[in-house]
C-alpha cells in the first residue's frame, strides 16, 4: 500500500531494504533521528532513503539542505534541536518512551514492512507489541450484532493467545478493545499517543493501559489527528497483525483502506458477513466476494492463521481425560469425535438458515431445532 507522507516529498521514490541501518545507541543520536524525521519535507520514505545514502541520522541533517536546494526548496531549515527536547519532555510528563525501528521492543512484523515508522511513542506495556496480533476493524456507527460480533471476537481470540490491535474509533474498534482488556489489546491513534481521539473514549484508553495494554503513535506528542493521519494510523494497525478482521464497513471506508493495506502487506484479510440491504455490510460483502475469508465465529478466524508456538500442545493436554471429571464428561467427550463433518455441516446449514439480522436466544434456537442443547450449543 502507497501511503502519502506528511508533506511534499523530496522524491518520490521509495527506500526499501530487508537490512534497515541500525537504531541510535546514544542520546544525541537518538535526537538527531527524530530531527531527522520531524523535519519539513520528510516523511517515511524520504527518511529511510536519506538514512541509507547517508549512514546517519546526523550526516543526512548536514546533507538536507542541499538535498532540499536541489529539489527546489531554497533556505530550508532542518528541526531544531529544542523541538525534538520539548517532545521528549512531553512524553516523560505522560509516561510515554520513545521505541525506534531496530530495537528489541519494536513489534517485529511491523518492522518487517518498507515503509516501518522509525519511530513509535509507547504508553503502556511494551511487552504486549511482542505477542502475535489480530486486528479487529469496522464502522464507527456499528449495528449492535457488529458490536456483539466484535466482542465475541475479541474474547476468542484472546483466549486463543493473540492480543487485539484496533484503532481506538468508537463502534467496532472500541468493542474490540473493552472485549480484549483482559487478555491484551493495542491501541493505534492518528494523532499524538497523548492526544485521546474521539474524547468518548479516554477512560477506554486509559483502562488499555491500566491492563498491561498499549498505547502506540509515530505522530509528535501533542499531534492532532488530521484526516491523512488516519491512512498512514491504518497501515500500522494491518502491519502489527497477521491478519486483519473487518467486522462491519461501508463500501467507502478506513476499513476497507485497511484491508487493502493488508493485502498489499501479505497478511490475511477476513470478513464477517452482513445483510445485503445492511449499507454497513456492504464493503464485508464486497471483500469476501473478492476473496476474503468468509468469518463467522472466532474458529474461522484462528483457522486461516497458522498455529501459535505451543497450541498443539495445550490442545492435546485438553484433551486428555482428567479422573476427577469422568463422571461428568463421559457422555459428551466422544460426541466431537464420533460426528462426520458432513453432519457438523448439516448442523452449521441448519443453525445458520435460522439466523437473520435480529438477534436470536440461543435457548429459542434450540427449541426451533429440535435438537438437544448438548447437541447444539458447542455448534
Amino acid at each position: 500500500m502507497k501511503v502519502q507522507d506528511g508533506g511534499a516529498r523530496m522524491r518520490d521514490d521509495s527506500y526499501s531494504s530487508t537490512h534497515p541501518p541500525l537504531p541510535p545507541t546514544t542520546e544525541d543520536a537518538r535526537v538527531d533521528w527524530l530531527r531527522l524525521l520531524r523535519s519539513r519535507r520528510v516523511g517515511v520514505a524520504t527518511f529511510w532513503r536519506l538514512l541509507g545514502e547517508h549512514g546517519s541520522a546526523r550526516a543526512a541533517l548536514d546533507a538536507l539542505p542541499e538535498v532540499a536546494r536541489a529539489a527546489g526548496v531554497e533556505r530550508y531549515t532542518v528541526c531544531p534541536e529544542n523541538v525534538i527536547l520539548g517532545e521528549m519532555k512531553t512524553a516523560r510528563l505522560c509516561g510515554a518512551r520513545l521505541i525506534l525501528r531496530g530495537e528489541v521492543d519494536y513489534p517485529k512484523d511491523l518492522a518487517d514492512l518498507s515503509d516501518a515508522p522509525p519511530a513509535l511513542w509507547t504508553v503502556g506495556d511494551a511487552r504486549v507489541l511482542s505477542r502475535p496480533m489480530v486486528a479487529l476493524v469496522g464502522a464507527r456507527n456499528a449495528s449492535s450484532l457488529g458490536l456483539r460480533m466484535a466482542r465475541n471476537l475479541a474474547e476468542g481470540l484472546g483466549e486463543a493467545g493473540y492480543c487485539v490491535v484496533s484503532g481506538l474509533a468508537r463502534g467496532i474498534d472500541a468493542a474490540a478493545h473493552h472485549a480484549a482488556l483482559r487478555t491484551g489489546t493495542v491501541a493505534v491513534l492518528a494523532g499524538g499517543v497523548d492526544v485521546l481521539y474521539p474524547a468518548e473514549n479516554a477512560g477506554l484508553a486509559d483502562d488499555i493501559v491500566s491492563h498491561h495494554g498499549a498505547r502506540i503513535s509515530e505522530q509528535p506528542m501533542g499531534m492532532q489527528p488530521l484526516a491523512r493521519h488516519f491512512p498512514m494510523r491504518n497501515r500500522i494497525v494491518s502491519g502489527l497483525a497477521r491478519a486483519v478482521v473487518v467486522v462491519e464497513a461501508a463500501a467507502k471506508s478506513g476499513s476497507l483502506i485497511t484491508a487493502r493495506g493488508a493485502l498489499d502487506q501479505g497478511r490475511e484479510v477476513l470478513a464477517v458477513p452482513g445483510h445485503p440491504l445492511d449499507a454497513r455490510a456492504a464493503g464485508c460483502n464486497m471483500l469476501i466476494r473478492e476473496g476474503a475469508h468468509l468469518v463467522r465465529h472466532v474458529d474461522d478466524v484462528l483457522e486461516a492463521l497458522p498455529p501459535l508456538e505451543g497450541q498443539k500442545s495445550a490442545q492435546a493436554e485438553l484433551a486428555l481425560p482428567d479422573p476427577a471429571r469422568a463422571g461428568i464428561d463421559s457422555v459428551k467427550a466422544p460426541e466431537p469425535e464420533t460426528r462426520t463433518l458432513r453432519q457438523t455441516a448439516d448442523l452449521h446449514t441448519r443453525i445458520l438458515d435460522r439466523l437473520g439480522p435480529s438477534p436470536l436466544a440461543e435457548d429459542q434456537l434450540i427449541r426451533d431445532l429440535g435438537a438437544a442443547s448438548a447437541h447444539v450449543s458447542p455448534a
